[in-house]
């Protein structure tokens, strides 16, 4: 009887081992426009191998910020790009969560994001939604306040030819590829900050960015399917070429990860102290990719001076192969039509444009705001910081910056408009750029110079790391000043600030 018995026992144990190893079907993904709701784990071959997984059931370490580790291959012909992708999130909130929320910009492109699958502490993820750029996972049980989970994702990127016109949208779109170069900005899918309770993801909009991010550290090993015609990269991170061919990138405390190959760049680098500065650009317009990397080093040493050090060891320049600027950490965009206009003097759109992105490396990099609601915090500041690159280095042309880059325009608006407001690229541009431009030189003017910088130097230590509000600013300045301001808050403000 007993040998029966374990003849059936064996049986039934070999059933359901054959059973566990079917895979689950996959979840089909929604459109951008359609939320799809997953009630089965999805199990497939991943598209990148892992690197040597933590042990199962051991615990995660506590963390000062997330992390992200990505395993990327490129197939730069194809314009794909595979990635097993994990992120160790600690809950930073003071508060137990439920769920987590994550952007992933891709998505909001038909059929450019392919997720395989997903598991969160080894375990895979039974419930989610996947709604044009967001996803929402609830937890199986509830993340304490410090407690950090591990987020495992594989997927596929299918990246959109970037030079097609977008009737939606009113500025060129970056993520992409063009006929010279790929570019992988907001790549990657990522934990959007929670404030408050609420977690910040805004909907994209024709002008403006409308991401926030907080802080994070970051680790991308880099291959590309045909290694003997692999394009040159400009990568927001130090490259490290590892022993099995690949280059990892590797940047902490940064708020993106940026990413640009091509097979054209041409490269100049200078170094100021252990950092370096590279400049990335097409062969047609070198003397333009010079100049680019001469104001980014001019401008690195003024805002050092300024506010505060710089906080990486590379600051990446990129010539776009479109007609825009960006910024990203230790990474910037400019338009190739800066670089066609450039004239070979610093009182030109490159220079200004270079040291405007160049001071994001401080106001968006180091010190966060929510840029869709209050996007004057950092592009008030980034655009101020260009007249005092001009006052430092070339003082003779600061009136002809006011003259050209601000009252050609003839700007006017409240400066705290989100971007939904703005009514158009050149009204958003002149309220929220310009007008503040014009509201910090009042302010300086009014207070003086040592309560003006001692003011943003301040300003700079406490919202370093942070995500930073116009409260923030405004609590700050007074506290640096008796002078009365009012009066230029009511001028410029449409909101009333204590």
């Amino acid at each position: 009887m007993r040998t029966l018995q374990n003849k059936i026992f064996l049986l039934l144990s070999l059933f359901l081992f054959i059973s566990a190893c079917v895979p689950a079907q996959t979840a089909e993904l929604a459109t951008p426009t359609e939320p799809v709701f997953v009630t089965s784990p999805i199990t497939d071959t991943p598209a990148v191998p892992t690197e040597t997984p933590l042990p199962t059931n051991t615990p995660l370490p506590a963390l000062e910020r997330a992390k992200y580790t990505l395993n990327t291959n490129i197939d730069y012909d194809a314009h794909t790009v595979s990635v097993d992708q994990i992120i160790q999130y600690p809950n930073l909130t003071g508060n137990q969560l439920s769920t987590l929320v994550l952007a992933i910009t891709p998505n909001l492109w038909d059929g450019s994001f392919s997720l395989t699958s997903i598991t969160m502490d080894g375990e895979p993820v039974t419930a989610y939604t996947l709604n044009g750029q967001r996803l929402d996972i609830s937890l199986a049980s509830l993340l304490p306040a410090n407690g950090v989970t591990e987020i495992k994702l594989q997927y596929t990127l299918t990246l959109p030819f970037a030079e097609q016109e977008d009737p939606s949208v009113s500025r060129p779109r970056i993520y992409g590829y063009t006929s010279r170069q790929i570019n992988l900005v907001n790549w990657y899918p990522f934990v959007v900050p929670n404030i408050n309770g609420e977690w910040i993801l805004h909907d994209p909009w024709f002008y403006g960015e409308h991401l926030v991010y907080d802080s994070a550290d970051y680790e991308i090993n880099l291959r590309f399917s045909e290694p003997t015609t692999a394009p040159i990269v400009a990568a927001s991170g130090v490259p490290e070429v590892q022993s099995d061919g690949s280059t990892r990138y590797t940047i902490t405390s940064a708020r993106t990860f940026a990413l640009s190959a091509s097979r054209e760049f041409q490269t100049s680098s200078t170094q100021l102290g252990d950092i370096s500065l590279t400049s990335y650009y097409f062969a047609f317009n070198e003397r333009g990719g010079q100049a680019a990397l001469q104001a980014s080093a001019q401008a690195l040493q003024v805002f050092s001076a300024r506010y505060g050090a710089y906080p990486h060891k590379s600051l990446a320049i990129v010539m776009g192969d479109f007609n825009d600027g960006m910024e990203y950490s230790a990474f910037y965009y400019l338009s190739k039509d800066f670089y066609n206009l450039y004239d070979g003097t610093p009182a030109n759109y490159l220079t200004f444009v270079a040291v405007h992105e160049t001071a994001h490396q401080w106001w968006f990099e180091q010190v966060a705001n929510d840029q869709a609601l209050q996007p004057w915090l950092d592009e008030s500041l980034a655009t101020y910081s260009e007249r005092l690159y001009y006052e430092s280095t070339y003082p003779d042309i600061v009136p002809w910056w006011w003259s050209y880059r601000i009252d050609f325009y003839k700007p006017e608006g409240f400066v705290d408009i989100p971007i939904y407001e703005g009514q158009g690229f050149r009204p958003y541009t002149n309220a929220t750029y310009f007008q503040g431009a014009y509201f910090l030189e009042e302010v300086r003017q009014r207070i003086g110079d040592e309560a003006f910088f001692a003011f943003i130097q301040t300003y700079f230590n406490e919202g370093r790391g942070k995500i930073v509000t116009a409260e923030d600013f405004f609590r700050i300045l007074r506290a640096s000043t008796g002078a009365d301001i009012s009066d230029l808050i009511n001028q410029y403000f449409r909101s009333v600030y204590p």
